[in-house]
């Protein structure tokens, strides 16, 4: 009886634990704040960004209002600080629930001819003032064509007719939706009850409170009357009633004169919910095409990799089975016919050229692949929110130091099967994974950097973020990539199965060059990942924001099955035609996919990028794509490599050899 209680004890606890976490748990970066009528809300400012240069630049590097107890910057991580987002606080403030109208900001001091050159060129780089409220950026709302479209953020002004205007008042509008306690315990009870039991109530929960749940903007442009406000001070009302019309501009930028800035909030109740409160953020314009083409290259690519497996399998089943069931005589009369790939049993697994690099290529796959599947499965299960910025860039460093264990250890291993055991070098080997794939990319973002320094971008890495990343390389990713390696050494190696000959044997003439099959087989493998290519590229290059984590998992499964399954036949065919060199050829079968990935991004720029201005900016551009085009042959190449030497030690392990 005792033991029957003291189970039923720990089932309720158990179950009492699963519903708090149930309703009380939130991911990091997205708990919600209360607020009660009459706090004050402060706006912040982040960056100043345009897909016109890619670029992004501070927002006080233009004459706007400064906040009266000076510009400060906002707790920053590390991967806000790699996507070039610099959060400042701002002279905007709310109290909420409080509708405030013609509220005066400040006027600026008249315009020299810098800040009237720099506001004309930012004007017509169509830079976008992105301002946050409680973690939600501004969005606009414009209609076009009878449809409703989203931005983020708003222009800092227009050009029209050679004369530029700066939107200099900001219609504000802040959805909110009433506070629900999430600190009580949910039980079923019998029938249609529900019993409701309190945990301790939080101190002030009796006052009424709010979350804002939506944060939008309706930037104007409008002619104030500078002699209004001379005795005007911050935050005090302005003299006349201010109209805020966004088809209209009205307030041109002058050399030599001041400008006004205004802003008016409403506040809104919404039914809107605290969870749902992104949903406005994260719709895609044209998400149907988006969600019936995934779908359909998903069955097309699975259907042809279906195809080729089975042919694959069936083919070789049956050389196996007829070679086994034929006598000696038989079986040498029939190796020209069927079984070619017996022929080069003595070469088959003789060590390539550059063993060493090719162990060290693989290292970094195993490296890179293993992060880029951790980091979408965390993000698939809602863990790398849009709500809690940089945290996407945290999380691959993070499993990429991490993962420097596995690296090194597929590494070292392979060396050592390649030397049959032999240790000597394996330090270099761990070394070398350690550095060669973090040091080309350091030294193409560390270039991208010195433009970015150059032209005074928030984008530029600062001289102490340099000094934090070289520290996690070298403190934590190269000591775990050779604990990796240390383990690799202490494992046995991979046997053989056959012994190889001393003299290689020479490959016949072939009808068509081996690496033009090699460099045409990345085409299938482009095929799983063009359509969600397009919308990642989008999301980094146009602004918007990229959330289907889950139909990107599943693109990475396929990419990775298609990628093996072509390597394997590649290198199956190579075999049947006495080509014995199969280990570089298997690897760069299925990484020669990021070939296509660079094209495509080449075309991407001329094509979709028609408004990027300026060599700098297509430098940085090409710059990025060049390491993501890198990392995407490692991983893929990776893949293809090693379900290759599988397939080849699997198959020379399952015949007779006389």
């Amino acid at each position: 009886m005792d033991l029957t209680c003291n189970f039923s004890i720990w089932v309720l606890f158990v179950f009492f634990v699963f519903q708090s976490f149930c309703y009380g748990f939130y991911l990091p970066g997205s708990y919600p704040h209360k607020y009660v009528v009459g706090d004050a809300l402060s706006v912040k400012v982040n960056s100043l960004t345009s897909i016109d240069t890619e670029m992004p630049f501070s927002y006080y590097s233009l004459p706007f209002c400064k906040p009266q107890e000076g510009v400060k910057d906002s707790a920053e991580n590390l991967g806000e600080l790699l996507m070039g987002d610099r959060i400042e606080n701002s002279p905007y403030r709310f109290k909420m629930y409080t509708n405030e109208s013609d509220i005066f900001l400040c006027k600026t001091d008249p315009l020299s001819k810098d800040n009237f050159d720099l506001l004309k060129k930012r004007i017509d780089e169509m830079y976008q003032v992105n301002l946050i409220l409680d973690n939600l950026p501004a969005i606009r709302y414009t209609k076009k064509d009878g449809y409703l479209l989203r931005w983020t953020g708003f222009p800092v002004g227009v050009k029209y007719q050679d004369a530029y205007y700066v939107f200099n008042h900001l219609k504000f509008k802040v959805l909110v939706h009433k506070y629900e306690e999430t600190n009580v315990a949910r039980v079923m009870g019998t029938g249609d009850a529900v019993d409701v039991i309190p945990t301790k109530a939080s101190e002030g929960s009796d006052v009424p409170g709010y979350m804002v749940v939506g944060f939008e903007v309706v930037p104007c442009s409008v002619m104030h009357n500078v002699d209004l406000v001379k005795d005007l001070k911050i935050y005090g009302k302005y003299p006349s009633q201010i109209k805020c019309d966004s088809n209209i501009v009205s307030m041109p930028i002058k050399e030599g004169q001041p400008i006004v800035f205004t802003y008016e909030v409403n506040f809104d109740m919404s039914d809107i919910k605290w969870p749902s409160r992104w949903d406005a953020y994260l719709k895609m314009e044209g998400s149907k095409v988006h969600w019936f083409s995934i779908l359909n290259s998903l069955m097309v690519i699975t259907f042809l990799a279906g195809i080729v497996l089975v042919i694959f399998l069936r083919t070789v089943r049956r050389d196996l089975t007829r070679y086994e069931e034929l006598d000696k005589e038989a079986q040498a009369q029939m190796n020209e016919e069927l079984s070619r790939w017996k022929l080069v049993v003595g070469d088959v697994f003789r060590a390539p050229s550059n063993p060493g690099l090719l162990c060290i290529v693989v290292g970094d796959g195993v490296q890179i692949l293993g992060m880029a599947v951790v980091t979408i499965l965390f993000a698939a299960l809602g863990f790398m929110s849009p709500a809690s910025r940089g945290t996407l860039i945290r999380g691959m460093l993070f499993f990429y130091m991490i993962l420097g264990v596995p690296g090194g250890y597929v590494a070292v291993r392979l060396w050592r099967t390649i030397g049959c055991g032999d240790l000597k070098g394996w330090i270099s080997v761990a070394w070398r994974v350690a550095c060669f794939f973090p040091g080309i990319a350091f030294l193409i973002l560390t270039t991208l950097n010195f433009l970015l320094w150059g032209s005074h971008s928030t984008g530029a890495i600062p001289f102490s973020l340099f000094v934090i990343l070289l520290l996690l390389w070298f403190c934590i990713s190269v000591p775990l990539t050779l604990f990796g390696g240390y383990l690799g050494a202490k494992a046995p190696h991979i046997e053989f199965p056959v012994r190889t000959n001393q003299i290689p044997r020479e490959i016949p003439a072939q009808k068509y060059p081996s690496w033009l099959l090699v460099l045409g087989a990345g085409t299938l493998p482009f095929g799983t990942l063009f359509i969600e290519l397009f919308f990642i590229m989008s999301s980094i290059w146009m602004g918007r924001v990229y959330y289907v984590f889950g139909f990107l998992l599943i693109v990475l499964i396929l990419l990775v099955v298609v990628c093996a399954e072509v390597s394997l036949v590649l290198t199956y065919m190579h075999l049947c035609v006495e080509d014995w060199k199969w280990w570089w050829k298997s690897f760069f079968a299925s990484g020669s996919v990021a070939i296509y990935i660079f094209l495509y991004s080449i075309n991407y720029l001329i094509f979709d990028l028609r408004s990027l201005s300026g060599p700098v900016s297509a430098t940085l551009y090409l710059g990025y794509s060049l390491v993501m085009v890198i990392a995407i042959m490692l991983a893929t190449g990776t893949v293809g490599f090693l379900s290759s030497f599988w397939f080849v030690h699997y198959l020379f392990s399952s015949v007779k050899l006389d």
